[in-house]
């Protein structure tokens, strides 16, 4: 009996388990094809005895409540288990602001997403203000959002280009303003550069690219002159890039230093003006001393006291030879029999600092004459600041009202100097608050007195008195690096982009000299030498070159114009088959982008010692060989 009993007892164990076993797999099958007909594949159902669990991930609460009552459906909802799982409800992208403003001659277009309508009138209000014939497309749109920070830092700055750019693409986000415009002159860019560099406030990234036509010069005027053993231009001007790096490298070649600019313009006379004018400066290197000018076609080269005559035929010979036909030269010895002649015919003006007075004295030919140079000195200076105290003197040479005339013109191009007329010569000296005043003088007397006539200009350049010196241009930007890292060297550790810790302070005196150059657009370029592998190599000249650039930006640089590449030992500068070239060939370049590296004037580059260094390239000198 005790053994039936056992075998009945487990009999029914067996027959319950059986039995709810059936249960589960009927509601887990039931659940599941319910659910999957509807579409709720994400579902996932397992029963427990009479309890059938529900888990999974349903893409919304709604989804999850609708799952179920489905499964409520199919079996008692008591017996279901929420075990259902919700994607967490996104936060909505905050839209992104920006305007485009673009204007022109005849209109002004409006395109964008602000996020009010105070954005949106004020924009409209400010092109509308430019005119009221100036048509207004507005093609803004308005987004109920809160502005992102800086936002309306950049808005502000875009509403003060926009009045004053006439040829403008200004466009605006919270990451910053994107200037582009035309400018009517150089001296126009300038002063938009400088007065959008004013209106920026700390922290904003402005990136302005503004251009200028070349300027027409008539006449076509180059002087260079070799006196007291020193070179330099009164006046330059070349008609591409090509022929002013030539030019360029002719004046250092005779001698000249310094910062040495040449205008690129519009008129030149021949194709073969860079020819021309470098054979002159040359020539004029060789002999030692002198002026020459260009004139257009006209060359008119006086020789330096000091000059021999056996010297003077050789190299004018060479010259001679050397110049294409278009171009006439006038070479001359000077007189060194001429006496100086008691009480000189001579003819003088001298306008005073700050009063801007003019004083004229010496000598005109006649009451005519005087009363004509006395009215166009009061145009040019002012009716009451001129003062006349002259005499008249019929034996005046030919031509004397002329030779006046311009130099009076060529006075007023100074803020104050003096002007000596005489017969062999017209002699103006000042101080000027432009760049380009000696350059205008020597064109003005060329012109006016004509080929084979002396002058002579010594003017110097105020920075004070300039008004567009406040923004330095980005050649000045570059000379700033220059002078910095040609006293001290930016080192990296052996082997790798780490920046060494003496480094810094270069670097910092890098940031300040970069300081009033924003958005500057200048490359920082890594180099290396032929050793080891060339994708190793140009990774460790990309990375150094970063390096470099996140330095000055961790120093509050604006480095929004400035971009970093590697060149790996793809541009070499010296042999990769001795120590002293390899050690020339790791070095750190610094140029503008606006032209290429191997024609740019004054870019920065030096041998690497434990990594780059910086240093003009023509002033490299190999550093001991240290590792890469």
């Amino acid at each position: 009996m005790l053994a039936a009993f056992v075998v009945a007892a487990a009999l029914a164990v067996l027959a319950s388990w059986g039995m709810s076993r059936v249960i589960e797999a009927r509601a887990t099958s039931a659940v599941t094809s319910r659910l999957l007909a509807e579409g709720y594949t994400w579902a996932k159902v397992e029963a427990d005895g009479l309890i059938v669990a529900l888990s999974g991930t349903a893409p919304n609460e709604a989804m999850r409540f609708s799952a179920m009552n489905l499964a409520g459906s199919v079996v008692d909802s008591g017996r279901l288990r929420d075990g259902f799982e919700v994607v967490p409800a996104q936060v909505i992208a905050p839209p992104r602001f920006s305007v485009e403003m673009l204007r022109n001659d005849t209109d002004v277009q409006l395109i964008g997403l602000v996020p009010d309508d105070t954005a949106k009138n004020r924009l409209a209000e400010a092109a509308q203000a430019l005119g009221r014939n100036t048509p207004l497309t507005d093609m803004l749109q308005t987004a109920v959002y809160p502005a992102p920070e800086g936002w309306q830092a950049a808005l502000d700055l875009g509403i003060v280009a926009l009045e004053l750019l006439p040829q403008s693409k200004i466009s605006v986000t919270e990451a910053g303003v994107e200037i582009t415009a035309i400018a009517k002159s150089e001296a126009e860019k300038r002063l938009f550069e400088t007065e959008i560099a004013k209106a920026t406030p700390d922290g904003l990234q402005v990136r302005t690219e503004i251009t200028a036509p070349r300027p027409v010069l008539t006449p076509f005027t180059l002087r260079f002159v070799v006196e007291d053993g020193r070179a330099r231009f009164d006046s330059c001007a070349a008609d591409s890039d090509r022929a002013r790096d030539r030019i360029l490298a002719a004046a250092r070649e005779a001698g000249a230093g310094g910062d040495l600019t040449c205008v690129v313009g519009l008129g030149v006379p021949s194709p073969s003006w860079g020819q021309a004018t470098s054979a002159a400066i040359l020539t004029l290197g060789k002999l030692g001393g002198g002026t020459v000018t260009f004139s257009d076609a006209d060359i008119s080269l006086m020789a330096g006291p000091e000059v021999t005559q056996a010297v003077f035929d050789r190299e004018i010979g060479e010259l001679r030879s050397a110049l294409p036909d278009v171009f006439s030269l006038d070479a001359k010895m000077p007189d060194k029999d001429a006496v100086t002649v008691q009480g000189p015919i001579e003819f003088t003006a001298s306008l005073a600092p700050e009063s801007h007075r003019v004083e004229l004295r010496g000598r005109l030919t006649d009451d005519r004459v005087q009363a004509a140079v006395a009215s166009f000195a009061r145009a040019r200076f002012g009716a009451d600041k001129v003062y006349v105290a002259t005499v008249l003197d019929p034996e005046a040479p030919d031509g004397w009202p002329a030779r006046v005339l311009a130099g009076l013109q060529s006075l007023a191009q100074l803020d104050h100097g003096t002007l000596v007329v005489r017969p062999e010569t017209v002699e103006v000296a000042g101080v000027a608050g432009s760049l380009q005043a000696s350059a205008r003088i020597s064109q003005l007397l060329s012109g006016a007195l004509g080929q084979g006539k002396t002058f002579k200009v010594n003017v110097s350049y105020d920075k004070a008195l300039d008004p567009l010196a406040a923004l330095p241009t980005p050649k000045e930007c570059l000379s700033r690096v220059v002078t910095v890292v040609a006293a001290r060297k930016i080192s990296f550790d052996p082997g790798s982009a780490e920046l060494d810790t003496a480094s810094g302070a270069v670097l910092d005196d890098l940031a300040k000299a970069l300081k009033t150059c924003p958005g500057v657009r200048i490359e920082i370029g890594g180099h290396t030498d032929a050793q080891g592998s060339t994708g190793g190599n140009l990774a460790l000249s990309q990375a150094r070159a970063e390096a470099v650039l996140v330095a000055l930006q961790g120093r509050q640089v604006d480095v929004s114009g400035m971009r970093a590449l590697g060149y790996g030992e793809g541009v070499p500068i010296a042999d990769n088959g001795d120590e002293t070239g390899r050690e020339a060939n790791r070095r750190i370049e610094f140029t503008l982008i606006e032209q290429p590296a191997v024609q740019r004037d004054g870019a920065a580059a030096a041998g690497a010692d434990d990594g780059p260094s910086l240093a003009p390239v023509e002033k490299t000198q190999p550093p001991k060989t240290r590792p890469k």
